[in-house]
């Protein structure tokens, strides 16, 4: 039963490493996609973003 018990985590992450090879060579990626950072936002949108509110608003008459 100990040996159940440290083979099946072992086969399980086996199954998943293998799994995630076969999806690799069956979804290639292009090397610019990989090496394109996640967080940065295109400049096109940048640009075309509404400027920040106004810190006080005037006072009224």
């Amino acid at each position: 039963m100990a040996i159940l018990a440290v083979l099946i985590p072992l086969l399980m992450l086996g199954v998943v490493l293998v799994l995630g090879r076969y999806e690799e060579l069956l979804l290639p990626q292009e090397d610019a996609d990989r090496r394109e950072p996640a967080g940065v936002p295109p400049a096109a949108a940048a640009a075309t973003s509404s400027p920040a509110p106004a810190g006080t608003p005037a006072p009224s008459p």
